[in-house]
């Protein structure tokens, strides 16, 4: 059993990987801190966790608990694990931050395993991706074996939970009920991450990345459209995507007649991406839970690459 330590452990991404963790046959909970929720009980403020008779604690405890071998799932607001992510290291631990702070660093592994999932295997510090990137890639990455696009549009959707447990005025319920909502049009966080990645795999046509939130709690579509200088053959595009996510335990690549259904992976670890073909266009679509794929589930699907488990291990569908 691995012991398994949460660091700012009061946010929904943290309390997702509690709820997966703790009926996980080969982790066992450790310190759960949080400066705000010290002595509460989880089933106070989480329904999911209505059945747990866990609390958090307080200020230092993972500090004064973690040990070598030990995992610490870093689950604070941007700008907090670079500041405490090295205590732990230095104790011997193995770090998941689920925060952008690591994600265009390279002292850490970018934790997206149907990529880097045997850089992850041996990893001490691994850069959870955020839930658009995740998404998005899935959708984009196996058309990159077909050469340079000319041009990519990310159109992407995500629930309210993707803007936190404090967030601001304008991401509360009552405010995007009945709405669909476009921000970050002068520059998302998550598109220097996205350009990163798609740059990794020599991909460097320009694209144009716009998020929206829609008035669901959990849950991400993304609609990519890939223009190329030439016609495609939607046989020589399915067998890409084949070809990628033939023994991905966690991403189903579906029918020609399907389209992914944020339903179908509401909380659960899994992906649905598709592809068709419009001339010159491809037109991806991927559907993750944000929460899900898009942060808890993804950070123990790297858990369970660091040690050595299958992929799905703990997880749900």
């Amino acid at each position: 059993m691995t012991r398994v330590h949460v660091w700012g452990a009061s946010g929904y991404a943290s309390a997702e990987a509690i709820r997966l963790l703790q009926t996980h046959p080969h982790a066992t909970l450790g310190a759960l801190e949080s400066a705000s929720h010290a002595g509460q009980a989880l089933a106070e403020h989480f329904p999911l966790l209505r059945w747990s008779a866990l609390r958090f604690d307080g200020p230092g405890a993972v500090l004064a608990a973690v040990a070598a071998g030990d995992v610490v799932l870093m689950g604070g607001s941007n700008g907090t694990a670079r500041e405490h992510a090295p205590a732990f290291l230095a104790r011997g631990a193995r770090v998941i931050d689920l925060s952008a702070d690591f994600r265009l660093d390279p002292s850490a592994v970018y934790g997206f395993p149907e990529r880097y999932r045997d850089a992850i295997a041996s990893a001490r510090l691994v850069a959870n991706p955020g839930c658009y990137p995740t998404a998005a890639l899935l959708a984009l990455l196996p058309l990159m074996a077909l050469g340079v696009a000319r041009q990519i549009v990310i159109d992407a959707k995500s629930g309210i939970t993707g803007a936190g447990r404090n967030p601001a005025v304008g991401s509360l319920f009552a405010e995007v009920y009945g709405d669909v909502r476009a921000y970050g049009l002068n520059g998302h966080r998550h598109e220097p991450e996205i350009a990163h990645e798609l740059s990794a795999v020599g991909q460097t046509a320009p694209f144009v990345f716009t998020p929206h939130v829609v008035p669901i709690a959990r849950g991400m579509l993304v609609d990519a459209y890939v223009v190329y200088d030439h016609a495609l053959d939607e046989n020589v595009v399915r067998a890409a995507y084949e070809a990628a996510y033939e023994h991905r335990s966690m991403v189903r690549f579906l029918p020609a007649d399907r389209a992914p259904s944020v339903t179908a992976v509401t909380g659960n670890n899994r992906a649905e991406v598709s592809a068709t073909v419009h001339g010159t266009t491809v037109r991806a679509i991927c559907a993750i839970d944000n929460l899900g794929k898009g942060a808890a589930g993804q950070a123990v699907q790297n858990f369970n690459v660091m040690h050595g488990y299958p992929e799905e291990c703990g997880l749900d569908g």
